[in-house]
């Protein structure tokens, strides 16, 4: 089973915006698809700050592994704008989204299944007005 995960209603919309004008395979569409169709929709000001949302720079540990990244999830029209930027369209930019500090989550990659945990979220860092 899936974490419960919550995504702003402006993240929703930015993201939605991008995948109707993407290239991605259709399969991959359709997950991203289905993890944005189960996650509660609040809006800005209401999302908790513990939170992944775009423009956050978020710290995650993938438990097979036990290596640690620090990214800022942002569109993929805007990765260009942080050194350590990672699109949401990636699989675990799309896995980190709405997920909250302590959450766990099982993605998959080229490797196999693989467990990413949240450690530590740092609130948006964007321009607030970016994806108004």
């Amino acid at each position: 089973m899936q974490p419960h995960i919550i995504i702003s209603s402006a993240d929703l919309a930015a993201v939605e915006y991008q995948l109707e004008r993407s290239k991605l395979p259709a399969d991959y569409m359709f997950a991203i698809e289905n993890e944005l169709d189960r996650a509660t929709i609040v809006s800005s000001k209401d999302l908790p700050h513990n939170v992944v949302a775009i423009g956050s720079q978020v710290t995650f540990e993938i438990l097979d592994t036990q290596r640690r990244f620090t990214k800022t999830l942002c569109l993929p029209t805007d990765t260009n704008l942080f050194e350590d930027s990672i699109s949401v369209f990636a699989p675990i930019g799309s896995a980190l989204l709405g997920l909250s500090k302590g959450q766990c989550i099982k993605w998959q990659t080229q490797r196999g299944p693989r467990t990413v945990e949240i450690v530590k979220v740092k609130a948006k860092n964007l321009n607030p007005n970016l994806y108004q």
